[in-house]
C-alpha cells in the first residue's frame, strides 16, 4: 500500500482538483459498518463575491474494499478554502468524488451551511438507498436558528 500523505509532510493542495485522495484497504471487509467524518469548520469561497462561506459537513459511508485515509481527506477538504463554488457544487462534488474513487457500498453527505444573504442553505446527497440493516444515526446537526 503506497500513500501520498500518510507519514509524510504534505502541503495544502491549491484546489480540489489538485488534491490527491488516498485509500487504504478496509480492515473489516465483508462486515457492514458506518464510518462518519465531521468537518465543523469547512470553508470555501462564494463564486460571486469571493467572500468566505462556512459549513459543517458530515460524511457517512459504508466501506467496501477501501476506506479513505483521514489525512488525505482533511487536505482535500482544506483545498476548498481557495475554491469558488456554490454550496450545492461543493457539497455534492465532495460526495460524488469520494463515491466515484473509493467505491463504497453507500455514501451520504450533509452540508449545513451558515447563512449567506440571511438564508441558511443545507445541501444533502446520497448515493442510493440506505443498506438494509445498517445502523444510521442522525447526523446531529440542528437546523440553523440564528440567535433564537
Amino acid at each position: 500500500m503506497q500513500t501520498t500523505h500518510l507519514g509524510q509532510t504534505s502541503a495544502l493542495p491549491n484546489s480540489p482538483e489538485a488534491a490527491v485522495l488516498d485509500y487504504v484497504p478496509n480492515p473489516r471487509r465483508g462486515r457492514p459498518y458506518l464510518v462518519r467524518f465531521t468537518a465543523p469548520e469547512f470553508t470555501s469561497l462564494c463564486p460571486v463575491t469571493g467572500q468566505p462561506d462556512f459549513a459543517h459537513l458530515v460524511i457517512d459511508y459504508v466501506p467496501d474494499e477501501t476506506i479513505v485515509e483521514s489525512k488525505a481527506l482533511k487536505l482535500f477538504l482544506g483545498s476548498f478554502r481557495n475554491h469558488a463554488g456554490f454550496h450545492e457544487d461543493c457539497t455534492v462534488g465532495i460526495g460524488e468524488r469520494l463515491f466515484t474513487e473509493m467505491k463504497p457500498i453507500w455514501l451520504r453527505i450533509g452540508g449545513y451551511w451558515y447563512p449567506r444573504g440571511g438564508i441558511p442553505i443545507d445541501v444533502f446527497w446520497q448515493s442510493g438507498p440506505v443498506p438494509e440493516g445498517l445502523w444510521l444515526p442522525d447526523q446531529g446537526v440542528p437546523t440553523y436558528r440564528g440567535r433564537g
